[in-house]
């Protein structure tokens, strides 16, 4: 087997040794951002991703713990620094990053930063990573602003770095501009370090198998990935499936979205015409985020195992109208889009249940997730920027309970308090399931957790909420119960609005109770075992054993 051809073909065990090879790169390159990054939103709460891509832009492998929306939008924006800098204009040691919400993952905290990857001094691919920064300035992160312009410092594609130098004019400008400097430096730092590390180690493949560039092999695995995932919608009947779903929205403004599926053969459409309109609120959900929470719960219903890359999504399309809360147009404000697009799992799956009954999964009370920033100063007079993530419960499988605590369609999590406390005044004072919070079903919903969180400092701090679920909890599938809403409360009982930003009094304390996921089929149909032992467990309490279970 000779190097040069991007026609070159491989045999399937060649072609496994090297894709495992690469998504190895990919994880090593993951490894080295979470061990160098200074904010705990990276290293413990994985809101990240590492992506490999050939020369093209087009994305190869990524790293497996990883987001898979951030993987997903990754390459179009890789493709978006192309159009402004041509291929051939890369240097070694060339560094493009923006934020721009629109090109990006959506919001302004989070950071695509790319590197080029250079054999002999031949442009052969890309390394990429994207990570959610403690801060970009603004209103803090937060879902109350009117428009973009208030929710922090918008980065245009640009070079972070040229030959291996550093733009240190675009450094000034925007550390002159954040809170916290040194962490959000830090991570930008640790995305580089983690591209140049996949750089090295993709040069280094290069030379061991003798391939020339990775463009041969780009396409043998888009070609993989692609006929996997065609087989799979070859499966799903033909027809148009339909669904609706309503969540929070911000106050008088309900979001409502109605998605349209539609197979043919090998290929899916996704349509969400009738989805409410944009809003003057950051709950706006720009199309790249759309795409990437719309495609990605397909994969995991109809393709789980085999790995991701950009031929993974060929055969699924997505549309939604233009200025819809889907598809916002600009300077919408969008700093929260996430309270919108992590409901499009649930709104397709729900479409889907009727011909897939066995491969989707009731609604998720983490989805959307519920977050709290906490940004003051400490007793020493340091500024703090701190981002409470934690998840409520999964909804329920067709086979199985939802998991507790445990968050999809992301999978960022709280992480470790331990490391949450130790760089900021809170302390967290209950963190415990909550009993009855799981939908009932045949099988239960994954419960919703309670945390209680003190603040520890001498004067009050801002508190941004972004949260949802308080009127609309998880829905059920199959006659599986809804899960439990969420709660956030001062230590006095007033509730904050759930979406807006607020101060919060030095030594009081917060209780949020996240919601917990819809039940999957008939309560009375689950073993008797199964109800017993939640008992048991005390995730389901005596009473609703007896009433909703039949099972004294």
């Amino acid at each position: 087997m000779s190097g040069a051809s991007n026609h070159q073909t491989f045999d399937p065990i060649t072609l496994e040794i090297y894709w495992n090879r690469l998504i190895s790169i990919a994880d090593e390159a993951a490894t080295g951002l979470l061990r160098t990054a200074f904010s705990t939103i990276v290293r413990e709460s994985n809101d990240y991703a590492n992506v490999v891509m050939d020369r093209n832009g087009d994305s190869i492998a990524e790293n497996t713990g990883g987001l898979a929306s951030f993987s997903c939008i990754l390459a179009r924006t890789t493709k978006v620094f192309l159009e402004k800098y041509p291929a051939e204009t890369w240097q070694p040691g060339d560094t493009a990053i923006t934020n721009d919400p629109w090109l990006a993952t959506g919001h302004l905290p989070d950071f695509t930063v790319v590197t080029g990857i250079f054999q002999e001094g031949k442009l052969v691919g890309f390394a990429g990573s994207v990570a959610h920064s403690p801060d970009v300035g603004g209103s803090l992160w937060s879902a109350d602003c009117r428009e973009i312009f208030e929710e922090g410092i918008r980065i245009p594609p640009t070079k972070l770095l040229h030959k291996g130098v550093w733009n240190e004019q675009l450094l000034d400008i925007f550390l002159g501009n954040v809170r916290v400097p040194r962490q959000v430096l830090g991570d930008l730092q640790a995305q580089v370090s983690a591209n140049e590390v996949a750089a090295r180690r993709v040069v280094e493949f290069l030379d061991d198998t003798k391939l020339d560039d990775l463009r041969s092999l780009s396409v043998a695995l888009h070609e993989r990935t692609d006929r996997a995932m065609r087989q799979a919608i070859r499966e799903v009947p033909d027809g148009t499936y339909k669904a609706e779903i309503s969540a929070d929205g911000f106050d008088e403004a309900v979001t409502h979205i109605v998605c349209t599926v539609m197979v043919t053969g090998d290929t899916m459409h996704i349509d969400y015409e009738g989805t409410s309109p944009q809003i003057d609120r950051g709950i706006n959900c720009v199309m790249n985020y759309t795409h990437a929470y719309s495609v990605y719960p397909v994969k995991c219903a109809l393709d789980p195992f085999t790995p991701r890359n950009e031929g993974s999504y060929r055969a699924i399309t997505v549309s939604a109208p233009s200025r819809s809360i889907l598809n916002p147009v600009y300077p919408a404000p969008v700093s929260a889009r996430q309270l919108t697009g992590h409901l499009l799992a649930g709104a397709v799956y729900k479409a889907l249940a009727p011909v897939l009954p066995d491969k989707v999964i009731a609604e998720c009370g983490g989805a959307p997730t519920m977050r709290a920033l906490f940004s003051g100063f400490n007793h020493d007079g340091d500024r703090f920027s701190q981002v409470l993530f934690a998840s409520g419960g999964m909804g329920a499988a067709p086979h199985r309970d939802g998991m507790s605590t445990t968050a999809f369609p992301t999978n960022v999590g709280a992480g470790s308090i331990e490391a949450f406390e130790s760089i900021a005044p809170l302390v967290i004072w209950r963190k415990q399931l909550l009993t009855d919070s799981g939908g009932a079903g045949a099988f239960r919903g994954g419960l919703g957790q309670e945390i209680e969180i003190e603040v520890r400092t001498r004067d009050a701090i801002r508190l941004s909420l972004l949260s949802d679920r308080h009127k609309h909890p998880a829905e059920g599938l199959a006659g599986g119960h809804s899960g439990s809403p969420s709660l956030i409360a001062f230590a006095d009982g007033t509730r904050p609005h759930p979406k807006s930003r607020t101060a919060i009094a030095a030594n009081d304390r917060l209780t949020m109770h996240y919601a917990g996921g819809g039940g999957y089929g008939d309560p009375k149909k689950r073993s008797r075992e199964a109800v017993q032992s939640d008992v048991e467990n005390g995730y389901v309490s005596a009473e609703a054993a007896r009433k909703i279970y039949g099972v004294e």
